[in-house]
């Protein structure tokens, strides 16, 4: 097989579409997020899918040529360490002065064009998502980027990345620190289902085409 070829699909891929597994110390299976962890190593589409199938038809022993542990709860470990990462990224970011917090600074940011991507904590309310998403639609109206949206953090896990308190929307600025954090948080986007960050940016452009032919209908009635 080509050396980035998936377990479970038997299809090539680019590096940042799949996840390298590898062989630990003590036999388990070790997910390889940085892709520099030395010896044998396979590996498997980057969606909790995949993951959770490769493991249970037990094809990461046979890739690894070797008798490997896999927990039960083996897609959950995987989510948790993306997670993690993320979050870390999104942490450096706000230490590099990349993050602005609040509604308000957010829908700033969104509609200055400046964003590179924005956070809802789970607990955003409708009113407050639709607000920020109102502005996102406007900038790309206007000419603008595409500025996807990502819900996939708790408050509590926002305001530990970015030490706050009651951090609900967010966005990350378009630069070094942030398009690093943004590649974190796509990746754990793709692990649980989500949209890539063209697929995003397509839908916003969907969106404001959308609401153009409804005010367009409107206006003939």
């Amino acid at each position: 097989m080509n050396e980035r070829t998936c377990i479970v699909t038997r299809q090539a891929g680019e590096a940042d579409s799949l996840i390298r597994f590898v062989r630990g110390p003590d036999g388990s299976v070790v997910p390889d997020l940085k892709r520099n962890l030395p010896g044998r190593g396979c590996w498997v589409t980057a969606d909790r899918a995949h993951v959770d199938r490769a493991a249970a038809k037990n094809l990461f022993a046979r890739a690894l040529k070797a008798d490997v542990t896999v927990g039960p709860d083996f897609g959950e470990t995987v989510d948790g360490l993306i997670a993690r990462a993320a979050l870390g990224a999104l942490g450096l970011a706000r230490k590099a002065g990349s993050v602005v917090l609040g509604a308000v600074k957010v829908e700033d940011a969104v509609r200055k064009g400046s964003a590179l991507l924005v956070l809802h904590a789970n607990e955003a309310s409708e009113d407050g998502v639709r607000r920020i998403a109102s502005a996102r639609r406007a900038t790309v109206h206007a000419g603008g980027p595409g500025i996807p949206a990502y819900k996939l953090f708790s408050e509590a896990d926002l305001g530990l990345a970015f030490g706050g308190t009651n951090v609900i929307h967010a966005a990350v600025l378009a630069d070094g620190a942030g398009r690093s954090a943004l590649k974190r948080v796509v990746a754990l986007d793709r692990f649980r289902g989500g949209f890539p960050e063209e697929n995003l940016e397509i839908a916003a452009v969907a969106d404001v085409i959308g609401a153009a032919d409804s005010a367009a209908a409107e206006d003939v009635e």
